[in-house]
C-alpha cells in the first residue's frame, strides 16, 4: 500500500479562513451550466420564460398530473440517486405554459437539436481549444425527482479536452455538453400519500451548455476566478441568456481526509470560495467525528488519505457498525400526550405519530448549534440527520443533544429515554409525522448515523438559501451523488456527424474577444462611461451596425436609454432628429410612440408635426431669446453666463418645441452680446 502524500490534517473547523488546502489535499472541479439565448433544444419552441408565480399562474393553463419511477440504466442497473428519489414516494403536478406542447408533456418523440444551440456549443468548445466529437450520440440522464415529466433529461457530449486560461494558472476541460434545462419548481404540498411537487414547464427543454472541468483548481479564490473565466468565455458568444438564473454553477470539492461532494446553488460568484472553506471545515469535522466513534468500538482509525482506504476493512466497519446501531422504531406518542410544545400539539390533532429511534452510544456527538468566527453554523452530526430526514418530506426532526426544547419538557425527554431504555452514553432522534412517512424519515436518519463512522458519504449537497441568498455559506444534503447507471442511449434522436467541413467554419467564424471590442469600441467619439456601459451591456455589436453615421454621442445614449427597443427604430428617430424633424427633448418620446412598429420617416414627421414636436425656426427663437434678454438685462449684465440656467426655462416655455442645444446656443451667444 503507498504510503499517504497528507499527514495527520490540521486546522481549526471553527475557522474555515485559516485552513490550508495545500496541507489537507483539496481538490475542487467546476461545472457550469449557461442558458442559450435560442428556441428550445428538442422541440422548436421559443424560450420564453414567463414571470409567474402559484399566484399568478394564468387559470387559462392547463395542469397534468404524473408519478414517476426510475428505469434501469444501459448497465441493467437503477442509479443510486434515482431510487432514492422513488423512495420519496413524490407526485407532480405541471403547469403547461404557452411554450410547451407534446414534446415537453412527453407526449410526442423529441426534435433533432436546435441548429443555433448546436452552434452556440461548437463555438464555445472552439474558444476553449476543446475538440469535437466526429458523432453526436444524445443521452438519456434518470431524473426522477419531477424536474423532467420523461423522468430523464436529455444530454449529448460535444467536445472534450480543451483548456481555460484564468488569472492564476490554466485549468482544464473535460467535458462541454449540450442539453435540455429542466422544469421550475413552483410550489409543494403534503398529501396523505406523500409531498406534491408543482412545476411549470416554460424552462423546460431551454438549451444549456454544461462545462465541466479537471479538478485543476488550486484554492478557494481560484474557484471563484475559473468560474468568472468560464462566465466570460460563454457571454464572448454574445448568444447565451443573461440574468438571475441564466447561469448555474456546480463545485465538486474534496480533501484528503474526506471525499467528493457535488454543491450546487452558487449563484452569487462572490459567495463561491467562503461556500468551499465551509465544506473543507465540515469533511475535516467529520474526519475527526468518524475516528472518535471508531476508538469507542475499538475500531481501527480511518487513514488520513481516502486513497488509502481498505474496502475488506470498510466493510467489516459497517458490518459492526449496523449491529450497534440497528434499525428500531418505537411509537412513544402517548409519551406527548400532555406535552405543550405547539408542534407537538398540532401533530398530535392531525393524528400524526411521534416515533423514536435509539442512537446507542452518540450522546454528546450529535451536538447542537453553534457558530464559527465568521458567524456560520459549525458541522455537526445532528444538522447532517435533519437533512436526510427532510429528503423524507419531513419539516424536520428532534434529537437527544439539543432537548428540552421546542417546548419539549425534561419530563419528556425522561419519559423517551425510560421507554427507549437508553443509558447516558445513548442518544435519540424523533420524528413526528404520519407513520408511514415518520418510519422512512427515521431509516434515513439511521443511515446518516451509521455513516458517521466512516468519511462523508458522497452526495450532492444544496447552498442552504434564506430571502433569495446564501444563509451563510453552509449546505444541506439534496440527494446521493449519482453515477455512471443513470445514463443510457436516446433512441429517438439520430445521430449526427460532425465533419471537418463544419468544424472549420466554426473555427473561421468566431466571435471577437473582449480586448479586441474595447478596441472597436475605442474607435468611435463616445465618453468613457458611454463605452464601458455599452459592452458591459453587450451592445457593441448593437451600436455598430445601427450608428449610420449618427453622431457617436447621441446614438450611444439614446441606444443607453432604449436598450430594449429594436435598434433600427432608435436609430431612425435619431436620424430625424439630426435631420431637423423633431427636438432632441422628443426622441423618446417618439420611440417610446412607435415601440413594437418600423415606421417610416414619413410617419415620424407627421406625428411630429401633430403633437408640436418639431424644432423652432430658428429666426424666430432668436426673437424670442432676444426679448427675453432684452427684458432681464440688468439680471444678465450682473450674472453674466450664470444667468443661462435660469433663462433656459422661460425661453423654452415661451418657444414651445425647441431644441434645448440650440437654445443654449443661441442664448450663450445673445448674453455674450449684452455683457461685451
Amino acid at each position: 500500500m503507498a504510503e499517504s502524500h497528507f499527514p495527520e490534517p490540521e486546522g481549526d473547523v471553527a475557522d474555515a479562513e485559516g485552513l490550508n488546502p495545500d496541507n489537507l489535499g483539496f481538490m475542487c472541479g467546476i461545472e457550469v451550466h449557461q442558458q442559450l439565448a435560442t428556441g428550445k433544444l428538442h422541440s422548436r419552441q421559443p424560450g420564453d420564460l414567463y414571470d409567474v408565480t402559484m399566484d399568478t399562474l394564468p387559470k387559462e393553463w392547463p395542469r397534468f398530473s404524473r408519478k414517476l419511477r426510475a428505469a434501469r440504466g444501459e448497465g441493467g442497473k437503477i442509479d443510486i440517486a434515482a431510487r432514492f428519489e422513488t423512495r420519496r414516494n413524490r407526485s407532480f403536478e405541471y403547469v403547461q405554459s404557452p411554450n410547451s406542447g407534446l414534446i415537453e408533456l412527453d407526449d410526442q418523440p423529441p426534435l433533432s437539436h436546435d441548429s443555433s444551440a448546436l452552434d452556440i456549443a461548437l463555438t464555445t468548445s472552439a474558444l476553449l481549444n476543446a475538440k469535437p466529437v466526429s458523432l453526436l450520440q444524445t443521452m438519456r440522464k434518470t431524473v426522477v425527482d419531477g424536474s423532467n415529466t420523461s423522468g430523464f433529461q436529455r444530454t449529448t457530449l460535444i467536445s472534450t479536452g480543451g483548456m481555460l486560461e484564468t488569472s492564476s494558472e490554466p485549468v482544464g476541460i473535460s467535458v462541454l455538453c449540450l442539453e435540455e434545462d429542466s422544469a421550475r419548481k413552483l410550489d409543494s404540498y403534503a398529501t396523505d400519500a406523500g409531498e406534491c411537487v408543482i412545476y411549470n414547464l416554460d424552462r423546460l427543454g431551454l438549451p444549456l451548455i454544461e462545462i465541466a472541468t479537471e479538478p485543476d483548481v488550486k484554492s478557494p479564490e481560484h474557484a471563484k476566478e475559473t468560474s468568472i473565466a468560464l462566465g466570460r468565455t460563454l457571454r464572448q458568444t454574445r448568444r447565451v441568456r443573461r440574468g438571475l438564473g441564466s447561469i448555474r454553477q456546480d463545485l465538486n470539492v474534496s480533501i484528503a481526509c474526506g471525499d467528493r461532494i457535488e454543491i450546487k446553488g452558487c449563484q452569487d460568484l462572490n459567495w463561491i470560495p467562503r461556500i468551499i472553506k465551509l465544506e473543507m471545515a465540515r469533511q475535516l469535522h467529520f474526519y475527526r467525528l468518524a475516528n472518535t466513534l471508531r476508538s469507542q468500538l475499538s475500531l481501527p482509525p480511518l487513514p488520513s488519505d481516502r486513497r488509502l482506504d481498505d474496502v475488506e476493512l470498510e466493510s467489516s466497519v459497517r458490518e459492526k457498525v449496523a449491529r450497534a446501531l440497528p434499525l428500531k422504531l418505537i411509537d412513544v406518542t402517548q409519551n406527548f400526550a400532555d406535552c405543550e410544545s405547539k408542534m407537538v400539539v398540532n401533530g398530535l390533532k392531525k393524528s400524526f405519530a411521534m416515533l423514536a429511534l435509539p442512537l446507542p452510544g452518540l450522546a454528546g456527538k450529535i451536538g447542537s448549534k453553534r457558530l464559527d468566527s465568521e458567524g456560520s453554523q459549525l458541522p455537526r452530526l445532528g444538522r447532517e440527520l435533519a437533512g436526510a430526514a427532510k429528503l423524507a418530506g419531513v419539516k424536520g426532526v428532534f434529537h437527544s443533544d439539543e432537548l428540552p426544547a421546542y417546548g419539549i419538557e425534561s419530563d419528556n425527554v425522561e419519559s423517551v429515554r425510560k421507554a427507549l431504555e437508553l443509558s447516558e452514553a445513548d442518544g435519540f432522534v424523533l420524528c413526528l409525522a404520519p407513520s408511514w412517512q415518520a418510519e422512512l424519515a427515521l431509516e434515513s436518519v439511521l443511515l446518516r448515523a451509521r455513516a458517521a463512522w466512516h468519511r462523508i458519504p458522497q452526495e450532492v449537497r444544496n447552498v442552504v438559501i434564506k430571502k433569495g441568498a446564501p444563509e451563510d455559506g453552509t449546505t444541506a444534503p439534496m440527494r446521493p451523488l449519482p453515477g455512471g447507471a443513470r445514463m443510457y442511449p436516446e433512441t429517438d434522436i439520430p445521430t449526427q456527424f460532425i465533419d471537418s467541413q463544419k468544424w472549420q467554419s466554426i473555427i473561421d467564424n468566431l466571435p471577437m474577444t473582449d480586448s479586441q471590442r474595447q478596441t472597436r469600441m475605442n474607435e468611435f467619439d463616445v465618453s468613457k462611461d458611454q463605452k464601458d456601459q455599452i459592452l458591459a451591456r453587450e451592445l457593441d455589436d448593437i451600436f455598430v451596425e445601427h450608428q449610420n453615421d449618427l453622431p457617436a454621442k447621441a446614438w450611444a445614449a439614446v441606444l443607453l436609454e432604449n436598450d430594449e427597443v429594436d435598434p433600427r427604430l432608435s436609430s431612425l428617430v435619431l436620424s430625424a432628429k439630426e435631420a431637423g424633424e423633431i427636438t432632441r427633448e422628443a426622441i423618446n418620446d417618439v420611440i417610446a410612440n412607435f415601440n413594437g412598429q418600423l415606421p417610416k420617416m414619413s410617419d415620424i414627421i407627421d406625428y411630429a408635426e401633430q403633437h408640436d414636436l418639431k424644432p423652432a425656426d430658428e429666426s424666430a427663437l432668436g426673437d424670442i431669446i432676444a426679448a427675453v434678454v432684452a427684458e432681464r438685462l440688468d439680471f444678465v449684465k450682473e450674472r453674466g453666463m450664470g444667468a443661462i440656467g435660469p433663462l433656459m426655462g422661460v425661453v423654452m416655455q415661451q418657444a414651445g418645441a425647441a431644441d434645448g442645444k440650440a437654445v443654449s446656443a443661441l442664448l450663450k451667444q445673445a448674453i455674450l452680446d449684452v455683457t461685451k
